[in-house]
């Protein structure tokens, strides 16, 4: 029986709705505001048994949401790329880094740079393999300056479990 997390943007709260049943459609309404359509955001998921919390994620330097939306883009593009194009490959890889804001390791960068010229990524990762392996794909941007300064303040969660 899921458990479904919904978010409104006027309130800036996390709601949680219980199901008898998979609905990944219905969009139910604000319980606080009563008049705004939610939107549905990624749960984590559920561990049974102790579990240590280092983090509560707050601190994630990008956004969850815009993460979200870019997968859910790139999810429905990758199903009708040509895998036997290197440059699709790497455009979509592009697309994912403007999408999140996430910047580029500069081995992935030049891999993608690589792709982009044709080249084949077996090649590629034949000579460039222990690099890409030795560093993160991406970098996460800081959060600082103006764009900390502009961000909201973290969602609340309201605790209620309501009927989907």
């Amino acid at each position: 029986m899921p458990i479904y997390e919904f978010y409104c943007d006027d309130c800036n709260t996390i709601f949680n709705f219980f199901t008898k049943s998979v609905n990944t459609t219905k969009k139910p309404k604000c319980p606080k505001c009563r008049n705004k359509t939610l939107s549905r955001q990624m749960s984590a998921f559920a561990f049974t048994g102790k579990a240590k919390e280092d983090s509560d994620g707050d601190d994630l330097p990008f956004d969850e949401s815009k993460m979200e939306k870019a997968m859910q883009v790139l999810a429905s593009e990758a199903e009708n790329i040509n895998e036997d194009d290197p440059r699709q490959a790497a455009n979509l890889m592009r697309k994912l880094s403007n999408m999140t804001g996430l910047e580029l390791g500069p081995g992935m960068h030049e891999a993608l740079k690589r792709m982009e010229n044709g080249e084949d990524p077996d090649q590629i990762e034949a000579e460039m393999g222990d690099l890409l392996e030795g560093e993160d794909p991406f970098i996460l941007p800081e959060k600082k300056g103006a764009a900390a300064k502009n961000q909201r303040p973290k969602p609340q969660v309201d605790d209620t479990l309501y009927d989907l």
